[in-house]
């Protein structure tokens, strides 16, 4: 097996991707990097890209790094490349990163809004008051409900009120 890729410093790849980031004439973009891998994401046209790797991906590929940072240099190397393709007009950028679209993780609605029968989170602790008092009056032991299930409603309450107090 040959001799494995030695990348320069991080500091250098992040030079590199301010550069490369003004040839592609794209202004807003973060970064970060740690131990296992990196990100890079930018807007274009109004739209969110991200481009991200990591240790894990390289090996599942079979490219052996060792660091974070040389996962980012890899990002940035091959969005230096991009930028070749862009200048000498064989694409568009836009063309490239189509299948790039960042779209933020869907949000995952808690089990105790779940149980109180909300399929996305509630807009406020008054939308969770309301929809209390009308299982309560169907769940109570009182009214026929099962106590087990009403002690639930009670702490899927508790639990509703506690995460509109930490927002």
């Amino acid at each position: 097996m040959g001799a494995k890729k030695q990348y320069g410093a991080a500091d250098n790849y992040e030079q590199k991707l301010s550069r490369v980031m003004e040839r592609l004439e794209i202004k807003d973009y973060n970064y970060n990097f740690d131990r296992f891998g990196c990100w890079v994401e930018f807007r274009y046209k109004g739209e969110l890209y991200r481009f991200d790797h990591s240790i894990e991906k390289a090996r599942t590929r079979g490219v052996e790094i060792r660091y974070g940072s040389d996962a980012f240099a890899q990002v940035v190397l091959a969005l230096e490349d991009l930028a070749r393709m862009v200048e000498r007009g064989i694409y568009e950028l836009s063309t490239w990163v189509a299948g790039m679209k960042y779209l933020p993780p869907p949000v995952e609605v808690p089990t105790f809004f779940r149980f109180m029968g909300f399929e996305q989170i509630p807009s406020g602790a008054v939308e969770v008051k309301e929809r209390y008092r009308q299982l309560a009056k169907t769940m109570h032991p009182d009214a026929g409900g099962n106590d087990e299930d009403f002690k639930k409603l009670v702490a899927a309450e508790k639990a509703a009120e506690k995460f509109f107090e930490n927002k």
